[in-house]
């Protein structure tokens, strides 16, 4: 098996499952320091926890304190956006959003603002005018901290993409994660300058997920798990690029040397590197996994883009695989 090294941008490690908590029942002990053994044993060399609301923004951030390896995000995602007018003073909420955010940067934590975006596959959890109002807010967060954008787009692309625009001068670069929309949706979001596309095992589900993958450049293009959501299912077209295996077992059955079937993680990002080689016919897996690497370092650890990093982007920037 050759070493990769990835970087997933995107796992909800704030979420009850990996507490060892389903559908509000304990089945297993929290097993968050297990899930990360894996992950760095497969390679993953970083994880941006995401953070969806100010609490879990707030818990997001305590978890990444736990371990060098670890980031996180600061914001409000479009299916929650009601908490800014439910918290009874929107603009105060505003702020301590944008206190979150300069306590991470100066922990050298928060490296982007959200997740924040459009979904109207969900509009009963919260109306599109609210979603629309607040997303267009946290382009005004992000430009205050000079942060990119964490960005969640679902069956919402023309309106996603006309509040982006005009926003567009606030916007420094920036992901739309789970990418699982058209072809057309896809072209779209690829002529934002700086904007990248970041898929998952809900990117790869259908042949025609498959299709739209392979218009994608390598070069505009992060992993992630969004785990424990959006794993890749022996149902899933991709699932037949799949080269890496972990034992697994059930909830009730719980070890902790074996995956939770059925809970994605962030170890499994290797298989969503091994798809898009797959999918898109890339025999060298090691060079699309650099090549994925240095996007997401050019986004969201700029620090990190030294000049041999520099010098592979440069002679990768015309490659359209």
């Amino acid at each position: 098996m050759a070493a990769l090294r990835m970087i997933d941008i995107a796992v909800n490690l704030t979420d009850s499952m990996f507490k060892g908590i389903y559908n509000g029942k304990q089945y297993h002990p929290p097993d968050i320091q297990a899930v990360l053994k894996r992950a760095w044993a497969a390679g993953v060399d970083r994880i941006i926890v995401t953070g969806g609301s100010l609490e879990e923004s707030k818990e997001a951030l305590a978890i990444a304190e736990s371990d060098t390896r670890l980031f996180c995000t600061v914001g409000v995602h479009p299916t929650r956006c009601r908490e800014f007018d439910e918290s009874g003073d929107p603009e105060k909420h505003f702020q301590a959003l944008l206190t979150l955010a300069k306590e991470g940067v100066r922990k050298g934590k928060v490296v982007a603002i959200g997740e924040c975006g459009l979904d109207y596959d969900r509009l009963h959890f919260c109306p599109s005018d609210i979603q629309k109002k607040y997303f267009e807010k946290q382009f005004e967060l992000a430009s205050m901290m000079k942060l990119p954008m964490f960005l969640h787009m679902r069956a919402a692309a023309c309106d996603f993409c006309d509040i982006f625009e005009r926003n567009k001068s606030q916007f420094l670069a920036g992901v739309v994660h789970s990418f699982t929309d058209s072809s057309e949706d896809r072209d779209k979001l690829l002529a934002f300058d700086n904007l990248f596309i970041g898929v998952n095992g809900c990117s790869l589900k259908t042949e025609e997920n498959l299709e739209v993958l392979k218009g994608i450049p390598v070069d505009r293009m992060m992993i992630e798990t969004d785990s424990p959501y959006c794993e890749i299912k022996n149902t899933h077209a991709g699932t037949r690029f799949v080269r890496s295996l972990w034992p697994s077992k059930r909830k009730d059955r719980y070890d902790e040397e074996c995956i939770v079937k059925g809970r994605n993680e962030p170890c499994l990002v290797r298989q969503v590197v091994e798809v898009v080689a797959g999918a898109k016919g890339i025999s060298d897996i090691e060079h699309l996994s650099n090549t994925l690497f240095h996007n997401t370092c050019r986004v969201f650890f700029p620090r990190d883009m030294d000049s041999a990093a520099d010098a592979f982007l440069a002679g990768s920037s015309d490659r359209r695989v």
